[in-house]
């Protein structure tokens, strides 16, 4: 493990922001990130995957690339089965092996950006599906006292795109595995959000495997979200925000096709793409940057934007959709 000095960050991060990082070091394994830490450095920024952030300036830290590795089954019990997932493994690529093994619980959540050791912080989600569905525990180091310890699903107080490393915790604690518990047979589909049911039955398919409903979602996310490897972003930026019941009747009183999915007796959700559609931002182009013309959610960089410029235009949406709905939108991505 060797520590470098003004690295660019445009290869680690997917909305390709070119900035530079003060200090940067490759962790490979747990050994090699008690060291790096050991070093006592005044301030470190974690990546994964680099799909979850925007950068805006120059990193005056110490940056840590997680590339911890491996997947390992750790009990089969009838229908269900443990395995533990190192923090470094490449999300999609670890759902993709579990397809592989017929393990079934996130298919739902394929081709999401970034690594496993990240998810949990975020709680990611799509199609009906969180990863707290399938959580057991996560192992994480105490940057402090170097201590690992493990959190299990009650433990890391999960919400929507939110947990404690997002709150209590935030900035205290380095994941380095994830436990999940997935089932082996008899998997229980969940095709009833989003495009999933229609897609499956234009294939004709009537009677869908898990690996059918992954290949169902990886279409329906192609068609709608941009190849972060050909134009940059970080997917939705924004989270779909819940609104109360009295809420939602005044703005149906308004938006009579207002889309919407029910949370809670009180709750509800409302895409947040369509705020943003509806607020006339889908497609828009500022030059070098903009929002998707297929996915309202997503900020994109075409090429040579700079963090602060996608962070300008996050805040003109929010002030939109502010505006015209008096909902406040929440980002997804960390900005830094």
């Amino acid at each position: 493990m060797t520590i470098k000095n003004n690295i660019p960050l445009k290869p680690f991060n997917t909305f390709g922001i070119d900035v530079n990082a003060s200090q940067f070091a490759a962790i490979n394994s747990v050994e090699d990130l008690k060291d790096v830490l050991n070093t006592n450095p005044s301030d470190i920024l974690i990546l994964g995957g680099g799909s979850n952030i925007l950068l805006t300036k120059d990193v005056d830290a110490l940056v840590l690339q997680i590339n911890l590795k491996g997947i390992r089954v750790l009990s089969e019990l009838e229908n269900r089965v443990q395995i533990e997932v190192a923090a470094g493994e490449n999300w999609h690529e670890f759902v993709c092996w579990c397809l592989k093994e017929n393990f079934g619980g996130l298919e739902n959540l394929s081709l999401i950006p970034g690594n496993v050791g990240t998810a949990p912080i975020q709680n990611i989600g799509a199609y009906g599906v969180e990863l707290k569905d399938s959580f057991v525990s996560c192992e994480a180091l105490h940057i402090q006292t170097k201590e690992l310890k493990v959190f299990t699903k009650e433990d890391c107080n999960f919400g929507y795109r939110n947990s404690i490393f997002k709150q209590e915790l935030k900035g205290q604690y380095i994941i380095t595995s994830v436990v999940f518990e997935l089932s082996s047979q008899h998997h229980i589909l969940k095709t009833n959000y989003g495009a999933i049911e229609s897609k499956l039955e234009n294939t004709g398919i009537k009677t869908p495997t898990i690996q059918d409903v992954s290949k169902a979602v990886i279409s329906i996310r192609n068609s709608k979200l941009p190849d972060p490897k050909i134009i940059g972003n970080s997917g939705s930026f924004f989270k779909n925000p819940v609104v109360s019941a009295s809420k939602f009747q005044i703005l149906q009183s308004q938006f009579q096709l207002i889309p919407h999915y029910n949370v809670s007796e009180d709750s509800i959700k409302i895409p947040a793409a369509w705020l943003i559609d509806t607020a006339g931002f889908k497609g828009k182009t500022f030059g070098n940057f903009g929002v998707h013309t297929k996915q309202a959610l997503v900020l994109v960089n075409y090429g040579g934007a700079s963090g602060k410029d996608i962070l300008t235009l996050s805040l003109q949406i929010q002030k939109a959709v502010k505006l015209i709905f008096d909902i406040d939108l929440e980002t997804e991505v960390n900005i830094l």
